[in-house]
């Protein structure tokens, strides 16, 4: 059984146990958190998962410039938290109707209300983003509402090359993408990787 197969199968078990679970997938930026999800829920098939990305919860451009946070979007402080922990305590209880949850758009650059839609009936939510397993303020809340958590550890130079090739696909300028990256997504890194200890499961994403 080869390694995509085996977290298909591990994810797949969660639903056996009954009520709504919750899979959390964390790492660094790059680490292809994001294309990880997708693979799980298009593989468990959409009766079965959903995907509801914490970048859902990103603050706005326009409140960051407010903030004086546009040079750190990406930073713990750049997110509506303590929104995101409050969407997960509702999914973990699902009622008789069906929760939105909001998506982020890499075009826009800026989160989409109402993107997601989560029905009452589906057992498996699969939620991925940088700050799964962080430990400090509203962050905290966060690893007590997973079933599951897994981190993602890539080899740092391949992951770094994806994110200097995502921003410039985004359009940034490949200097600037290069700059960015180190400036912003790896003092982020940084932060993020003390929760590779908290996790149940740590993924090797090549």
């Amino acid at each position: 059984m080869d390694k995509t197969t085996e977290l298909v199968a591990r994810a797949g078990a969660l639903t056996a146990r009954g009520n709504r679970r919750i899979l959390g997938i964390a790492g660094p930026p790059g680490s292809g958190k994001s294309t990880l999800a997708a693979l799980l829920a298009d593989a468990l098939g959409p009766e079965t998962a959903v995907v509801v990305p914490m970048d859902g919860f990103h603050l706005a451009q326009t409140e960051l410039a407010r903030l004086g946070l546009a040079d750190r979007k990406g930073a713990p402080e750049t997110f509506d938290a303590a929104g995101y922990v409050s969407l997960l305590r509702r999914l973990r209880a699902p009622g008789a109707a069906t929760v939105y949850a909001p998506a982020f758009d890499r075009s826009l650059e800026d989160p989409i209300a109402g993107s997601v839609p989560v029905t009452p009936a589906l057992p498996l939510v699969i939620t991925e983003g940088n700050y799964l397993l962080h430990d400090a303020g509203e962050w905290a809340a966060v690893r007590p509402l997973l079933d599951e958590a897994w981190y993602l550890a890539p080899d740092r130079a391949l992951r770094i090359g994806r994110l200097v090739e995502r921003h410039v696909h985004h359009g940034k300028d490949p200097a600037y993408a290069r700059e960015w990256v180190a400036r912003s997504d790896e003092a982020n890194a940084r932060l993020i990787a003390p929760g590779r200890a908290r996790a149940d499961l740590v993924v090797d994403t090549g």
